[in-house]
């Protein structure tokens, strides 16, 4: 069978909004995808649906009131979508709310590759 399953991870955590460490964790979330997808599975993140939403909106800075309306909402709206969390790297009050949605609509959270089928 195949999962459609959100990688939930830190975002902006820890980054102090530096660019760079922003990159870090998405790259480290997109790596993670990959190594889903390699198992036989759609993986996907919410950054993937929401940044390019935010930036057509017109936000002009992190945390601005258009990143607010979008960036979080719309990985909560996936999450019906999908089969599995996969929690992913350190703290992260977004991720952890991932997790804490999920977890309210019964999905399946998985903390490591290895608990993917």
């Amino acid at each position: 069978m195949v999962y459609m399953i959100l990688i939930a991870g830190p975002y902006r955590s820890g980054t102090n909004d530096d660019p760079k460490l922003i990159q870090k964790n998405v790259d480290a979330m997109n790596e993670m995808a990959l190594a889903v997808y390699r198992k036989g599975h759609l993986p996907v993140l919410g950054e993937w649906f929401a940044l390019p939403l935010i930036e057509t909106a017109g936000s002009k800075a992190m945390g601005d009131d258009v990143w607010n309306e979008l960036f979080h909402p719309v990985a909560i709206r996936l999450i019906s979508k999908c089969d599995i969390i996969f929690r992913i790297g350190g703290p992260s009050s977004g991720a952890d709310e991932m997790v804490r949605v999920g977890k309210e609509h019964g999905k399946r959270i998985v903390y490591s590759l290895d608990e993917i089928g």
